[in-house]
């Protein structure tokens, strides 16, 4: 089971979205785990932190577990 995270926007970067979850502190930490680690995008290994991430998308963090984006109504 994934956790959703609600977006109000049409869609939200994967830097910004790895902020929101609160699992790194700073944007220079989330850019370096991003180079040195990745995450899964839609089972895909994506480094990019501007990968734009649209509602339904899954998100896999190693550690850290499973998001889906939705749409805030």
């Amino acid at each position: 089971m994934h956790e959703q995270i609600e977006i109000n926007t049409e869609y939200i970067a994967l830097g910004q979205f790895i902020k929101l979850l609160n699992i790194l502190e700073s944007g220079g930490m989330v850019k370096a785990f991003l180079q040195d680690e990745g995450v899964l995008v839609n089972g895909e290994l994506e480094h990019r932190r501007g990968r734009k991430l649209y509602p339904e998308d899954v998100i896999e963090v190693e550690g850290v577990g499973s998001f889906k984006v939705i749409k805030e109504d």
